[in-house]
């Protein structure tokens, strides 16, 4: 039944498309429409539940980390200065996703202009390698707090972790620009409907007529040098830290330190591991559903936003009792 729900949608699409195709110019396309969840059609009002769920916690709960860390005073330092960097992006990410999402669930809007889904696309490859550098740049917080504690604030200035925070920003903006400029060149003659409830990069390429070596090369160099420096980056950062932590006389001690890195290290593995399953299956998993590839396509982009407030909020004391601290003055 769901593959004949799919077959008649996609069907009743290509319909309207060949419909429309005297007025479509495919080298220069107006729109393209959005499936969703290919093969899923007839749950996607009930698929709509978790995902919006997601949305709201994620939204709900970065707005939380944000207003905490503006309103107490001792929770401005660098770490939380890229605790509220990570928040921001975890909002753009998800709200550059899921309310197109929810029209196409609610209200079968499927159709988005072409500039608009440029524009959808830019923002969620920016601010992905974004998070990635702001990850990094928290990885690097820790190490210097751990292993240089007496340096840690002339080390980690106000200054310093503008400068950090200007860095990873325009590496995301410079970086993802020649995949909207060579995605706006190319012609899209063969089709303009996008398999997804979103402008992936991968799928939209896909459609062109023409030759995207040029594009696939790029993302793929990109992908590995960036991501790959950032985990690198990372995975250095915290082989420090753990020698410096079983250098330390006591397991209280040694348990104390590590816990003050527990909420970062959960925060990159809920960001690199759903990312590492949905690149394997993209490039490699042929032979997996479409709706499973499209399903992890949205995950790895959904679950860390709604996440990571989750995990600080929990994990870190100071945010925690200035949370309680919030609610019991509602309370009375």
């Amino acid at each position: 039944m769901q593959e004949t729900s799919f077959c008649l949608s996609v069907g009743n699409i290509l319909s309207y498309s060949m419909s429309d195709s005297n007025s479509t110019d495919f080298t220069n396309p107006t729109t393209f429409i959005l499936l969703g969840i290919p093969g899923l059609e007839t749950a996607h009002v009930w698929m709509s539940i978790p995902f919006c769920t997601m949305y709201t916690i994620a939204v709900f709960g970065n707005i939380t980390i944000l207003f905490i860390v503006k309103t107490k005073p001792s929770l401005h330092g660098p770490m939380y200065y890229f605790l509220c960097m990570l928040a921001i992006t975890d909002l753009v990410l998800s709200t550059s996703i899921v309310p197109k999402m929810l029209s196409i669930f609610w209200f079968y809007s499927r159709e988005i202009n072409f500039s608009a889904c440029l524009t959808q696309m830019y923002f969620i490859l920016t601010f992905f390698l974004i998070q990635s550098g702001i990850l990094a740049a928290m990885a690097f917080d820790r190490y210097v707090a751990i292993c240089d504690p007496l340096r840690h604030c002339t080390t980690l200035t106000n200054t310093v972790v503008a400068k950090i925070s200007l860095a990873v920003v325009l590496r995301g903006i410079m970086l993802i620009l020649p995949h909207t400029l060579l995605a706006r060149r190319w012609p899209y003659c063969r089709t303009n409907i996008i398999p997804n409830t979103y402008c992936e990069h991968i799928a939209l390429v896909k459609l062109a007529c023409t030759d995207i070596s040029v594009s696939s090369y790029y993302s793929l160099s990109a992908a590995f040098l960036v991501i790959g420096m950032d985990v690198f980056f990372i995975s250095l950062s915290y082989a420090q830290i753990l020698r410096a932590i079983f250098r330390l006389p006591t397991k209280d001690a040694r348990l104390k330190t590590f816990g003050t890195c527990g909420s970062h290290l959960c925060v990159i593995l809920a960001f690199y591991i759903p990312h590492l399953f949905a690149a394997v299956t993209q490039r490699f998993g042929h032979n997996v559903a479409l709706h499973l590839r499209v399903l992890m396509a949205n995950m790895y982009l959904l679950v860390p936003p709604m996440l990571n407030p989750i995990i600080y909020g929990v994990r870190t004391q100071q945010i925690r009792d200035r949370l309680l601290e919030l609610f019991a003055r509602k309370g009375t």
